[in-house]
């Protein structure tokens, strides 16, 4: 999708292609009709990243300040680097539009698909095609109103609440100084209040404009005109409000509040001017100063505007939410005229050009706006990434496991030899009752004849086909690189063999689906993969003494990875997968295992290489999970820590060494050093059970299909920068 940027440090004005967000919970996926410009906030923005360091500095004085304490703590290099990097980095315009709704989030529920609404906000309703917009952030548009007069609905909402701070009554005098966008609005919100209206700003035409939109007289605030209006209107007593909604550096503004105000008036800041108060002209009439924050109580609050978090009506009759829908009944009834201020309506695709005449002064607008492409009367299914979860299972039920003798040992033939599989597998079959080790299978002859010789397999052999045709072969591990799973599993379960997958089972969701298709094609669903740590017994026992959980829960799960060695196959991403995809199965599995539950999104995002990454998935009883996957940590820290809280109680897992649960009562695991058991000798116990008994797998086929699925998403979302949703197929 298309969105505009700008890069600060250049001055750089880009109609961008970006990935398209994807739709959060507590939120919605809105296509945009009409992006509104202000000329004012925006276009300063604008300006500043035309001017030198030096100008930079000399309009941002507050930042300024926090460079200059960032470089007593950090030091001059660090500082800059720092500063130079924000400063050459795109940042979005925009805040206010109107739009289709394409998608909802889980949580929603006042809205549907296709409905019309105005989204406010400098980080969600961007100059953009495609915006995720919270709850709190959004208003259905009333029947009638045309979607560019709704675009306005920021942009009312700041200017109606700078009139609730001036608290103005019927029948009193206000002053408006600075009769841009939002001063025109102030100007008509406070003649529908029933307030006459006093106007001033050095521009003829915005004087005019106001005065026609209900401004009782305006004029320039240098000459006499301002002043006589007052005076006849007041009776010489001074305006009993006065909105500052000018900007710039000058401190004239604030200098023809204090000297148009009447005693104890009120003077209330929404623009951004000069401040410089004249102590004793405010003092001496005891001026009441204020400021308007914005759109009104909830702005810069994260919890009302990205969790959406109401204030109680009783306690904040108008909330920033609020105040966006009252100014869209506003418009809709007729109450507020929007179109007599639009002076410019521009194609989304002549974005920079439009900003560009705008800044030269060659286009003269007091608002304008984006028109987009597209029909906006009707919605249409959002681009959202999706990885399908296929169903598991066979056609027409499951084929019963192949009879066995009473007594009759299992026997195992293993699929690759390699050190994953000679240092954590075979050293826990070897020998152990019940089992016997049929063959080994390699394509290299030394390596098979090693593994013969040191674990005690009756064949060592190339030849793949000759094992799967072995009727005496109960089961296959297959044990090989990661490029090879999928379809050597495939071909054993059509083989009729139960099979042992090391992680990962498929890279790609056209392996995974070949895997259930034979297993529906062949009936044969005995299949396990690798995800050994539901097996662990300090985990297990850590599960059993957090106990049953009522609330969601959330967890997370911190895996030092550690660099690879230099020339590891793991490193061979084109053909073996990412890291991620090859070990994260392990991380997912354990999660959902704790959760008991399937994950229903994944959104991840990553460093340069995608080697350092943060995964965060999301459970149907809004329980998360967050698997922080990183190979830039020190040696000597923990593999593997992970917290789970929920209820009041919380769990914790310190690298399969100690465990402690917390709650009414605290346990913790004994302190005597042990070495860590990530649970393959229980896995494997549990998988030689089934096959010798018939029984199910340890791990249900719908829970594999799912972790796995959850693992492709993560490159999914990777790749399109956006959470993706898992959608279970029939």
């Amino acid at each position: 999708m298309k969105q505009v940027v700008q890069n600060y440090k250049s001055g750089e004005l880009a109609l961008l292609d970006v990935p398209v967000p994807g739709c959060k919970p507590g939120g919605v996926l809105v296509r945009s009709a009409y992006s509104l410009i202000s000329t004012g906030t925006e276009l300063m923005k604008v300006s500043e990243a035309g001017m030198s360091m030096l100008g930079k500095a000399r309009s941002r004085p507050d930042q300024v300040a926090k460079v200059v304490q960032s470089v007593a703590v950090n030091g001059v290099p660090a500082t800059y680097r720092k500063v130079m990097g924000k400063l050459d980095s795109y940042t979005p315009l925009g805040y206010s539009l109107c739009g289709v709704v394409e998608q909802v989030g889980a949580g929603i529920d006042d809205v549907a698909v296709g409905d019309l609404v105005a989204c406010a906000g400098n980080e969600h309703a961007l100059h953009a095609e495609l915006n995720w917009v919270p709850k709190n952030l959004y208003a259905r548009v009333p029947d009638g109103l045309a979607p560019r007069h709704a675009a306005f609905g920021t942009v009312g909402s700041i200017a109606l609440q700078g009139v609730r701070q001036g608290e103005s009554r019927l029948g009193e005098v206000a002053l408006v100084i600075g009769l841009g966008l939002i001063g025109q609005l102030v100007v008509q919100l406070l003649a529908a209040s029933g307030v006459r209206v006093v106007g001033a700003d050095p521009d003829p035409a915005r004087c005019e404009l106001a005065e026609r939109l209900g401004a009782a007289a305006c004029g320039d605030p240098a000459s006499a005109a301002v002043e006589t209006a007052v005076a006849e209107l007041t009776g010489g007593l001074g305006a009993d409000q006065v909105y500052l909604a000018a900007g710039g550096g000058s401190n004239e503004p604030v200098e023809l509040a204090a000297r148009l105000c009447r005693d104890r008036g009120r003077v209330v800041d929404i623009g951004k001017c000069r401040l410089d108060l004249p102590w004793n002209a405010y003092y001496e009439k005891e001026l009441d100063v204020r400021f308007s924050r914005s759109y009104g109580p909830g702005r810069y609050d994260p919890e009302y505007e990205l969790e959406g978090r109401d204030y109680p009506i009783g306690y904040v009759r108008w909330t920033e939410r609020r105040n966006l829908a009252c100014f869209l009944d506003l418009l809709a009834r007729g109450s507020v005229d929007v179109e007599p201020l639009v002076s410019h309506i521009a194609d989304f695709a002549d974005a920079v050009g439009t900003y560009q005449r705008l800044k030269d002064g060659e286009l003269k607008a007091v608002a304008v706006l984006f028109r987009y492409p597209g029909d906006t009367g009707t919605a249409r299914e959002a681009a959202a990434p999706v990885v399908a979860v296929p169903a598991a299972g066979p056609r027409d039920g499951r084929v019963p496991a192949p009879a066995r003798a009473a007594g009759a040992p299992v026997r195992l033939a293993f699929v690759g030899a390699g050190n994953y599989a000679t240092s954590m597998l075979l050293p826990h079959l070897a020998g152990r009752e019940g089992v016997e080790l049929s063959t080994v299978v390699t394509t290299t002859a030394l390596s098979a004849a090693n593994a013969q010789r040191k674990f005690g397999f009756e064949e060592a052999t190339t030849d793949l086909d000759a094992v799967l045709g072995d009727k005496s072969v109960d089961a296959v591990f297959v044990v090989t690189r990661h490029s090879s799973h999928a379809e050597l599993t495939r071909r054993a379960l059509l083989a009729g063999k139960a099979v042992f997958v090391e992680k990962p089972l498929a890279l790609t969701e056209e392996e995974l689906a070949g895997v259930l298709s034979a297993v529906e094609e062949s009936g044969n669903d005995r299949l396990q993969v690798g995800f050994n740590r539901r097996f662990a017994p300090l985990l297990r026992e850590a599960r059993q003494r957090f106990g049953a959980r009522t609330g969601p829960a959330h967890l997370r799960y911190l895996v030092n990875a550690g660099r690879l060695d230099h020339g590891s196959w793991y490193l061979r991403q084109g053909t073996e997968g990412s890291r991620f995809a090859g070990e994260g199965g392990h991380f997912i599995d354990t999660a959902s295992w704790l959760l008991d539950a399937d994950p229903v999104s994944v959104y991840a995002v990553a460093s340069s290489g995608n080697e350092d990454l943060q995964v965060v998935l999301r459970y149907p009883d809004e329980s998360t999970a967050t698997i922080s996957y990183v190979t830039s940590g020190p040696a000597g820290f923990p593999k593997e820590t992970l917290d789970l809280v929920a209820d009041g109680k919380a769990l914790r897992l310190d690298d399969f060494v100690r465990a402690s649960v917390y709650g009414r009562k605290r346990w913790v695991s004994s302190r005597l050093p042990k070495a860590r058991d990530k649970g393959q000798n229980a896995e494997l116990a549990a998988f030689v059970k089934a096959v010798r008994t018939g029984g199910p797998m340890p791990v249900p086929l719908r829970s594999l299909v799912a972790t796995t699925a959850a693992t492709l998403a993560v490159q999914a979302g990777l790749a399109g920068g956006a959470p993706v949703t898992l959608a279970r197929t029939p």
